[in-house]
């Protein structure tokens, strides 16, 4: 992978994510270059850094596209709305969910990432998943115009339905005939900031609404309905799948056996931590205080018990470098699904890239193979008619 700051993992993948969202290296670099003196003291003072330089350039960017809209240059316009957007994210991605100025770029985030939708030819669709006597907000993408095959997409620990869009990843089922559901469940996004639902192990309670909102849409055929997830998220889809018998396939994008004893280790730091103030992240997304009580609440977030449950068509993707999550934990997914349907373990190595956690510094590698084995089992196409 490529670490601008080689001392600092989680500002090295987190100056990855800006690439694959689709940033420009040369605005890239203008916010990091200054971050450097600061990569070696994580902390209060080296978050502000980060969040300052990285909202100073979206902020820029963001004017940008306002100019660009208001000279009728709409498409131009849309461009930068991305990367506005994108960069806001990036800038709130490092912050403490108790500094009061994090809402307000996550609001920033959202209104650029909305603009930029307004300005696409097929924009998504923002709606809404009935669950539990509330909502989950949710980004529905229409791949064609017939009954067609769809994912519902699930997040990881630390990102939202809309870096799933930002990354491009919704362009690629689309063009391969796959519709997607991107869903914030509890703990994660707008379900986490704005309606406060956190995280909970019973992950298929939010994938079985999920699967019922599908079922009621015209555009879903209901019996080709799969569900996918990156990081943490390889636990929610895995047992959501193994708990609930409708979903046609399953996609692991990085095999988590067992989600509570992984963030033990990332406590101890014996793996890396994906963002700063990784504890009191954990607490805000689990409801927790203090690191007993985080570690008693992730404690059943394991597939031990459940793995062996999956019936369905099984995808398991994972980096042989992963340094958040072992490849041995994908290797025990694999080995207790032994009741799917057609199950496959795909390791990326360090030379064909893809090797990092979610595949980060490489990531088309891995989203190519998800989807197009997605559209293998699903019967959509993975090329052009004719």
């Amino acid at each position: 992978m490529f670490e601008y700051f080689p001392e600092n993992y989680a500002w090295s993948l987190a100056t990855m994510m800006a690439v694959s969202c689709g940033g420009a290296m040369g605005e890239i670099d203008e916010a990091c270059r200054p971050l450097r003196p600061f990569a070696t003291q994580p902390g209060p003072e080296s978050a502000r850094a980060w969040a300052s330089s990285w909202l100073q350039l979206a902020d820029r960017v963001a004017n940008q596209a306002t100019t660009d809209t208001r000279q009728g240059r709409l498409f131009s316009a849309g461009r930068k709305h991305r990367r506005a957007s994108a960069y806001y994210m990036l800038a709130e991605r490092q912050m403490s969910h108790t500094d009061p100025k994090r809402m307000r770029i996550y609001e920033s985030m959202r209104s650029e990432f909305a603009a930029w939708q307004a300005a696409e030819e097929k924009p998504v669709e923002f709606c809404k998943v009935p669950y539990e006597g509330t909502t989950l907000p949710a980004l529905f993408v229409r791949a064609g115009t017939g009954r067609g095959p769809c994912m519902v997409m699930f997040d990881g620990f630390d990102i939202m339905k809309e870096t799933i869009c930002l990354m491009d990843v919704h362009a690629d089922y689309r063009r391969r005939g796959i519709s997607l559901l991107i869903v914030d469940h509890p703990g994660v996004g707008e379900a986490l900031r704005l309606q406060g639902l956190k995280g909970m192990p019973e992950t298929e309670r939010p994938a079985r609404a999920s699967l019922e909102y599908l079922l009621a849409r015209e555009e879903v055929d209901p019996k080709r309905i799969g569900i996918i997830a990156p990081s943490a998220g390889g636990y929610h889809a895995v047992r959501s799948a193994a708990l609930e018998s409708r979903f046609a396939c399953c996609v692991a994008w990085t095999g988590v056996w067992n989600w509570g004893g992984l963030f033990e280790r990332r406590l101890n730091g014996s793996l890396a931590q994906s963002v700063h103030f990784h504890l009191e992240h954990a607490e805000w997304v689990y409801g927790a205080s203090g690191v007993a009580d985080v570690i008693r609440k992730m404690a059943p977030m394991t597939l031990d018990g459940i793995g062996d449950k999956i019936r369905c068509p099984l995808l398991i993707t994972h980096g042989v470098n992963d340094r958040q999550t072992p490849v041995a934990e994908a290797q025990q997914v694999y080995e207790a699904a032994v009741h799917s349907a057609r199950r496959e373990l795909r390791i990326f190595t360090v030379e064909e890239g893809g090797s990092e956690h979610c595949h980060v510094d490489n990531q088309t590698q891995g989203t190519d193979y998800m989807a197009d084995w997605v559209a293998e089992v699903l019967h959509g196409h993975t090329a052009a008619a004719g």
